[in-house]
């Protein structure tokens, strides 16, 4: 899988070999953000171009542009790290629940073999 990052907000990219087209789709949000070019440097122009149109838009109209990752999960983070976890999730193959309950596990098993050899 591909991707692409800009302004904070991430793209999956894929290829369709009838059309001989390259195409993409803002990750994260709600709102149905897309764009596509016959060539990788266009689609980056259209990318950006895509995200910035979004912004401009929400701006004139006096809406709230959403943000990938807010920051609420079953318990609060930073949105920073909400969107490391997620991206890294995505990235991975995994959701964020299997992501983080692989991670979660594996700090535990950590903490509770560091208390267990202090002991």
């Amino acid at each position: 899988m591909n991707t692409m990052t800009y302004n904070g907000y991430h793209a999956r990219i894929e290829f369709d070999a009838e059309d001989e087209v390259f195409f993409g789709r803002i990750a994260g949000i709600s709102d149905v953000i897309g764009f596509h070019s016959d060539s990788v440097a266009e689609l980056k122009k259209a990318f950006h171009g895509a995200i910035d149109d979004y912004l401009d838009t929400c701006r004139k109209i006096g809406k709230e542009p959403q943000r990938p990752y807010s920051g609420k999960m079953m318990f609060r983070v930073a949105p920073e790290v909400h969107r490391r976890a997620a991206l890294a999730a995505e990235l991975s193959g995994k959701s964020l629940n299997q992501w983080a309950e692989e991670v979660l596990e594996e700090a535990a098993d950590h903490f509770s073999e560091a208390r267990l050899s202090a002991s």
